[in-house]
């Protein structure tokens, strides 16, 4: 049993989720980070992935031992801090693998086969005066998954089906039936698609830099979505602009909800806004699953999907 007004919950939640929450729980809503602290004695935090918790938010709440977050990544939390104080913090991993898939199978075809200009190609009746431009097929293509763990494995089944030779890259080698490379540099320069799926971390930060989307090349295409963070944007946007790489499709940038306007310019770039667990399933899920790691803080049982830090 979860104590009434004891969990302090930051930032935006989309209405899917503020409605699974108010079914099993009564946090005190802290949505504006800007605005004055809502008085209480929280014991708890109740946050989305996509928002920056604050040590100066931590500080202010002494009595807070534990941080759930809704999502896999937990990058916008203090760690250092939360482990100096002793705080208990959770995520949401495997619930949200199936939506995060689907969408990068869908960026795949929609930046290989042009979809979304073929779209707006009817739609303008351009058609009538002309075809549309030839584009490439995925089978027989080499494929590179940067990132082999629970995401990584499910988009690597996902895509068997299709015809393609499978990579990947990873801190260490996993029992799949892939083939290893030990850098992403190696692995993008056999690469005809580099799906980006890691965590953010300092070991990651800018791995994808200009040297990388050399190697991967003129018949190139790059999928992240993973984080912002994983990839140098400026020069992702020239290795674009000059035509370094063939595409590329982001789901995720440095600069949310404001990414580089110079990707707002080209064509030969598929923009999604950060919508991998986007879906109301998924959302459910994730807010079930971290409100399920507080029962059991408070019920004094190990986290289900504790953050090790």
């Amino acid at each position: 049993m979860i104590p009434v007004n004891s969990v302090l919950q930051v930032g935006q939640f989309p209405e899917v989720m503020q409605t699974a929450i108010d079914q099993r729980i009564t946090p005190v809503r802290y949505p504006d980070l800007n605005a004055s602290l809502p008085p209480g004695c929280y014991e708890s935090i109740l946050i989305r992935s996509n928002t920056q918790l604050p040590i100066e938010l931590l500080e202010k709440l002494p009595s807070v031992k534990m941080v759930a977050t809704c999502g896999v990544g937990y990058d916008n939390l203090p760690l250092d801090y939360l482990k100096e104080k002793g705080i208990k913090a959770s995520n949401t991993p495997g619930v949200l693998n199936d939506a995060v898939c689907e969408l990068a199978i869908g960026m795949l075809f929609g930046l290989l086969r042009r979809i979304p200009q073929a779209h707006e190609f009817v739609k303008s009746s351009a058609w009538s005066k002309g075809l549309f431009t030839v584009t490439t097929t995925l089978a027989g293509k080499q494929v590179g998954i940067a990132g082999m763990g629970r995401i990584g494995q499910d988009l690597a089944k996902r895509l068997e089906p299709f015809k393609v030779k499978i990579a990947y890259t990873g801190p260490s080698r996993k029992e799949v039936p892939y083939e290893y490379f030990a850098d992403i540099k190696s692995l993008a320069n056999s690469s005809d698609v580099l799906f980006l799926a890691c965590p953010a971390s300092p070991d990651t930060e800018k791995m994808v830099d200009a040297e990388v989307l050399k190697a991967l090349g003129p018949k190139g295409y790059l999928i992240n979505i993973a984080r912002g963070s994983v990839v140098d944007e400026a020069a992702l946007l020239v290795a674009l602009q000059q035509k370094e790489i063939a595409g590329a499709a982001l789901d995720v940038f440095e600069n949310e909800p404001n990414p580089n306007p110079g990707f707002l310019n080209i064509d030969n770039v598929l923009l999604t806004p950060h919508i991998g667990s986007a879906t109301s399933e998924t959302r459910q899920l994730m807010t079930n699953l971290a409100i399920d790691n507080l029962e059991a803080f408070y019920n004094k049982k190990p986290l289900l999907t504790e953050v090790q830090n």
